[in-house]
């Protein structure tokens, strides 16, 4: 194999490696809370050197917005049901499935960690909350398309995302499927 067709190959040591990090902050993460561990205990929990994690992501911030973007997009993918009720159920369900399992609470105060930094410009979880609208607007441009009202990214954000992540930091759980769907409802 030459040198070119080795950089192409996905998967391989790096991969492995991305991989291991990311296991090692969600691992933390649970353990102690974000804000509770640093780069060289990632590194040491991954079994890599801590220059390898700054050449790589630069920041535990941008390395913290990486690892719960992935998961997102892993567990929590934008639906494409063929009406906006379904994607919005769908959608709904998925999230407040990974917002109350074993790792939620840690998800949420890491997904608020990230994004407040008391209006002091940019900030690494910019980045995750950027990239999550954008999906969503996806999903809301498609039902547009298909000929649906849609409301905007926002008031999906105020009237389905914003009860279940409050309800899931304050232990107001269960997220049952009709309260789901009851949030679903009064935003269309």
């Amino acid at each position: 194999m030459n040198e070119r067709e080795r950089a192409r190959r996905p998967g391989g040591r790096s991969a492995r490696v991305g991989a291991e990090v990311h296991q090692a902050v969600t691992d933390l993460i649970s353990e102690r809370g974000y804000g509770n561990f640093t780069v060289g205990e990632v590194a040491a929990r991954a079994g890599v050197a801590d220059s390898s994690i700054y050449r790589r992501w630069g920041s535990l911030e941008t390395l913290l917005t990486e690892v719960a973007l992935t998961r997102l997009n892993a567990r929590s993918p934008m639906p494409d049901t063929g009406s906006l009720a379904g994607d919005l159920r769908t959608y709904a369900a998925n999230v407040a499935r990974e917002i109350t399992g074993p790792d939620g609470v840690a998800v949420v105060r890491l997904a608020v960690a990230l994004s407040g930094n008391g209006g002091k410009g940019p900030q690494a979880g910019d980045g995750l909350r950027d990239e999550r609208m954008r999906q969503l607007q996806s999903m809301l441009d498609r039902a547009v398309e298909r000929g649906e009202r849609a409301p905007d990214a926002y008031g999906v954000l105020d009237h389905i995302l914003a009860p279940m992540y409050i309800r899931v930091l304050f232990g107001m759980v269960p997220l049952t499927p009709e309260y789901i769907d009851g949030l679903v409802d009064r935003l269309l």
